[in-house]
């Protein structure tokens, strides 16, 4: 229960950051196009770190990936690799953001946009029941490993079955808000 009277997902009180993320994004439908590219990315840099981590450094990830704006970020070359490892602000994994940068390439090749093929993996509301605790969330579904098998054969890279599983939490495609949270009774648009 946050101070605000508001019972929340357990994860979601250790910190402002985290309990800011939980009420405004965390399980609420996102279909723009540039936000999902951006959590894609995300959710890649992320891998091996926590998501806190990720999170305080959002502002300096949108700052030197352009916005995460596809277009801009498959224009980077050589250059802008050397200026993203030199960036303290961000997490400096070459892999990751050479990542990044085919991903961006790999998006504007989708022929209907990042949204459809990423909510095509989306798994019926009415065939889940609502968890009641994180030990029932799984880490992966066969939705994420089907997506991340998607993914990856259309060129993406840092995108395995939990990854995926993650992002299809954080845009919403799956609500994982316990019971008993006040998101999981609140209205699912953004």
């Amino acid at each position: 229960m946050g101070a605000d009277g508001r019972a929340r997902c357990g994860w979601a009180g250790a910190t402002a950051d985290y309990q800011s993320y939980h009420d405004d994004e965390w399980g609420r439908p996102q279909r723009d196009e540039v936000r999902l590219f951006e959590k894609v990315c995300l959710e890649a840099f992320q891998s091996g770190l926590s998501w806190l981590t990720i999170l305080r450094k959002r502002e300096a990830f949108r700052a030197a990936f352009a916005g995460f704006v596809p277009e801009r970020v498959a224009a980077f070359g050589p250059a802008d690799v050397e200026r993203l490892m030199a960036d303290r602000g961000i997490v400096r994994n070459r892999a990751k953001v050479e990542a990044a940068i085919g991903n961006a390439r790999a998006t504007l090749e989708l022929p209907a946009g990042l949204g459809p093929l990423l909510w095509s993996f989306a798994p019926d509301p009415a065939t889940r029941a609502r968890p009641r605790s994180f030990a029932e969330v799984p880490p992966t579904t066969p939705e994420s490993t089907a997506m991340a098998a998607e993914l990856r054969r259309r060129g993406f890279r840092f995108v395995g079955p939990t990854t995926a599983y993650a992002l299809m939490q954080a845009c919403g495609l799956v609500d994982d808000h316990l019971t008993g949270c006040w998101r999981a009774a609140a209205p699912a648009t953004a």
